[in-house]
């Protein structure tokens, strides 16, 4: 039976994933040869212990709990916007945590990414220098190919992969409307494998993915995905985007935290709040509606109250140090 919620936002992982309804007619992907998921451990980067300590803590809301299951049950991206400080990539790292999606695949969006960039890379010099060496095993244009985090996601899992695509604001303006086909359609082509198949009976390559050294193998320069990702697309409100990319998403806004979320907050991240971290968390409330300011601010300032051992005058001036506006500048006020 469709088990909804199958995000929960619990602290203990589980299976749910594997109850989801089957997708829409219209968002149904029957990519081939069927890949099982990888390891957590395959990725290290994606399993380092900030990733791993920030997907433990993470503190869901009703909102986003019901959104995250939207986005799956529907087999959308989920754009999610806020203010710096709310928990938007870390987002992703809980979902894929407690539903067992395996390592994150994470694309970090400057102002020079493009969709091929996110797709794969390919080096022909690296190619022309094998030649070169005679090394015939290694001149294959596979040997010189690795797929990118969103290629890598849309590769035919028999789980859905969690893709984040940070700080999608920060991009050239083309890239939302660049990436609209291949999230609609879940496939991609890779124009070089295209062209190298034509030359050979079976037409399989195996490449290597991104954030491991593992092959999988590519049919016809072709790729189809079977378990549509969850992908996060993350942004500051910077700017606005396309009609035609937001109505191909589930939009979640995230809020600044209210007195009880900031609490479940520092309890999550470093145990329960003493009469300090109360008065912290009263004095950042304060002042939040007079200027931006993250909630790892407020962590930085209650961690160390704690561990350095300051008398009371000068954790007050240390805290007002550390919990600076983020946005535009205030009137001076007393901290």
């Amino acid at each position: 039976m469709p088990l909804w919620p199958v995000y929960t936002g619990a602290p203990e992982p589980h299976d749910g994933i594997t109850r989801l309804p089957p997708p829409p007619p219209w968002r149904a992907f029957d990519g081939r040869p069927v890949l099982d998921p990888p390891d957590d451990g395959e990725d290290e980067a994606a399993t380092s212990p900030d990733r791993a300590h920030r997907a433990a803590t993470y503190q869901a809301t009703e909102q986003t709990v019901q959104l995250v299951n939207a986005a799956l049950y529907l087999r959308r991206p989920l754009l999610v916007t806020g203010p710096p400080g709310t928990g938007k990539s870390s987002l992703a790292y809980a979902v894929a945590r407690e539903l067992r999606l395996g390592p994150v695949l994470r694309w970090n969006i400057t102002s020079r990414s493009t969709l091929h960039d996110g797709l794969y890379t390919y080096d022909p010099l690296s190619r022309l220098y094998a030649a070169r060496q005679a090394d015939g095993d290694a001149t294959g244009i596979e040997n010189h190919l690795r797929l990118g985090p969103l290629g890598t996601a849309l590769l035919p899992y028999a789980r859905p992969r969690a893709l984040l695509i940070d700080e999608i604001d920060k991009s050239d303006l083309d890239l939302p409307n660049d990436l609209l086909n291949v999230l609609e359609e879940g496939q991609y082509e890779i124009p070089e494998l295209v062209r190298a198949s034509r030359d050979c009976d079976h037409g399989r390559a195996e490449v290597m993915i991104d954030g491991s050294d593992r092959r999988v193998p590519v049919e016809r320069g072709r790729v189809r995905c079977r378990a549509f990702p969850f992908v996060v697309l993350t942004s500051n409100g910077e700017r606005e985007f396309p009609p035609a990319f937001l109505r191909r998403c589930v939009t979640l806004r995230l809020r600044q935290p209210d007195d009880r979320q900031l609490a479940g907050i520092v309890r999550a991240h470093l145990g329960e709040p003493d009469a300090y971290a109360e008065q912290l968390i009263t004095r950042f409330l304060s002042r939040i509606d007079s200027g931006e300011l993250a909630t790892d601010q407020l962590l930085n300032a209650i961690y160390l109250a704690r561990a350095s051992g300051l008398d009371a005058g000068s954790l007050d001036e240390l805290a007002e140090q550390l919990m600076p506006y983020l946005g535009r500048s205030p009137q001076p006020d007393a901290f």
